[in-house]
């Protein structure tokens, strides 16, 4: 027996002067949705009818127009639901359902029986034509294949006929493995497929082009459809679709080089779902649209009620990675990334005057709100995660604005806990974090008795009188500044019970906007001439206390580190 290489490459599409590349997409296509018969037959526990029902109606409020309900002929449970759909009119008048039948006369006829009294419905038929199958599965050579379609799509028209639906049925015919097919022989095929339907009404005939099991490089099936459409001699008579499978991980590529050479219409899956490595998603396909400024006619805005409709029905949970959908994918841990994400959108409106576009944020190539995500949940907070991040969170969630010169500060402290636990930690833990180590701390400095006097003929000065307590010393102290806290420093600069220091930082504002509304003030002091500052944080409902609990916290961070 002869020795072959166990893979090869595929034969190259022979196309002179190709075009597709320098196409660029400015529409959207027909979206087609297949979860419910293509995506359904790959699930370990198929949906029962109200599941499929839940489902249906989710796919009809996110936008789609045609929906594969089912396979009637080959099960029960899909004849079954068919049959409710239209005696319960529960199919809008805008959308088209569709049913999927073999080339054989009792199954036609028993999906053809499925469809009495549908308004808007597409028959599709298919027959593989790649040798593969031809010769080694149905056994038939090219003529006989050939003549299965023809037959097939014969045996549609006259049950649709027959049912006098035919002013409500379109059809569409997939030659099943287009890619690994000879092309002149499948647009031999289609053209008989076409010209035994006889269409009457635009969009009425639909091919369908798969690419049953990805072996191709996505460029390759654009060039295979290009070249269908240039020998294909009814292009104007006929809707070029695509249905695109994941084997090789390449489905969206495939399918949006495909569309750039002229097909115009989809089928594929919410998230996926299929046989083997599934179907073309149509969430991340339709997105990609949308991200380039295409109107795509379909609304992800709710994306966590599609997770779960989807999950729920499918047993199968959303990969965290999942592009758009995954709980991880607007979420940042690299410090380096937090702080550009953060920064752009603290300039967001002066980026969208300098790039003429409305979003353009760093690693955020979409607006997260698009699909129901909140800015808060942007940043997650780990050991990898920057100070940048860290008040991000801070300052969106809490209302926590610490001064530039403080936020190395937090980021050593969280850090240093994060080293220790590992994992990550949520915004709740974040913030008991900043509480524990910057605000209100008690230590050995504390103030008793305090009293703000007025001076009289003092200008803008203040006087303040305190009892200043350090570990049961007490020593009472006044002095007099343009302010509450510049009065107390220079009160506490003449006791010996204080180090040197000298503060260097000071702001302070209200947290929240309702009446009752605390302050919140933050302090840095240096000791000693030394450049390095310790903050001490202070909330009080009185903006005066804020700002000396917050100096007498820096004053007791630094006595515990001493």
């Amino acid at each position: 027996m002869a020795q072959f290489p166990k893979y090869r490459q595929p034969e190259p599409i022979k196309i002179t002067n190709r075009k597709w590349p320098d196409n660029i997409l400015t529409k959207a296509p027909t979206w087609m949705s297949v979860d419910l018969r293509d995506g359904n037959q790959a699930l370990p526990i198929p949906m029962d009818s109200d599941t499929k029902l839940n489902y249906f109606k989710m796919l009809v409020k996110i936008g789609f127009k045609e929906i594969e309900v089912g396979f009637p002929s080959a099960s029960q449970e899909d004849f079954d639901f068919c049959r409710r759909l239209i005696e319960e009119n529960l199919v809008p008048d805008d959308v088209r359902i569709s049913v999927l039948t073999q080339a054989r006369k009792h199954l036609i006829d028993r999906t053809v029986e499925a469809l009495k009294g549908v308004k808007k419905a597409i028959v599709h038929c298919y027959v593989a034509t790649s040798d593969l199958h031809g010769k080694f599965v149905f056994n038939k050579n090219r003529d006989e294949v050939k003549q299965m379609a023809i037959e097939g799509t014969a045996m549609v028209r006259d049950a649709v006929e027959k049912a006098g639906l035919m002013e409500h049925v379109f059809y569409e015919f997939s030659p099943e493995e287009f890619t690994d097919s000879d092309l002149d022989f499948v647009i031999d095929v289609c053209k008989s497929v076409k010209e035994t339907w006889q269409p009457t009404r635009p969009g009425e005939f639909i091919l369908n082009l798969p690419a049953t099991v990805e072996r191709r490089p996505p460029n390759q099936y654009a060039d295979m459809i290009e070249y269908f459409r240039e020998h294909y001699p009814y292009t104007d008579e006929t809707i070029i679709s695509l249905h695109a499978h994941n084997d090789q991980g390449c489905a969206i590529a495939a399918t949006e080089m495909a569309l750039m050479a002229g097909a115009t219409r989809v089928e594929g899956t919410i998230f996926g779902h299929g046989e083997r490595t599934g179907n073309v998603d149509l969430a991340v396909l339709a997105l990609n649209l949308h991200s380039r400024g295409i109107d795509i006619g379909l609304d992800f805005s709710d994306m966590q009620e599609v997770i779960r409709t989807v999950e729920a029905a499918s047993g199968i949970e959303v990969h965290p990675r999942h592009p758009y959908a995954g709980q991880l994918v607007f979420a940042a841990f690299s410090g380096s990334h937090q702080d550009a994400i953060r920064k752009g959108l603290d300039r967001k409106e002066e980026i969208s005057e300098f790039f003429h576009q409305g979003w353009k944020i760093p690693y955020l190539h979409v607006d997260p709100a698009d699909v129901g995500a909140t800015y808060e949940k942007l940043i997650r907070i780990n050991s990898q995660s920057g100070k940048g991040g860290i008040v991000y969170v801070l300052e969106k969630e809490y209302g926590i604005y610490p001064p530039k010169a403080m936020h190395p500060c937090i980021g050593r402290v969280v850090q240093d806990y994060m080293d220790k636990v590992g994992g990550e930690i949520d915004s709740v833990k974040l913030k008991e974090l900043f509480d524990t180590n910057f605000v209100n701390i008690q230590g050995p400095f504390r103030m008793l008795d305090y009293q703000r006097e007025i001076l009289e003929d003092a200008g803008d000065l203040i006087g303040v009188k305190f009892v200043l307590d350090y570990d049961g010393h007490k020593v009472e102290l006044s002095d007099q500044g343009n302010g509450p806290i510049a009065a107390v420093v220079h009160a506490l600069r003449q006791s010996p019970l204080v180090p040197d220091f000298e503060l260097r930082d000071f702001s302070e504002r209200t947290m929240g906007d309702s009446a009752s509304a605390k302050a919140i003030a933050f302090v840095g002091v240096s000791f000693g001439g030394s450049k390095n500052l310790v903050y001490g944080v202070g909330i009080h409902s009185n903006i005066d206390r804020a700002a000396l609990a917050a100096l007498f916290t820096a004053l007791n961070r630094a006595a515990v580190k001493a």
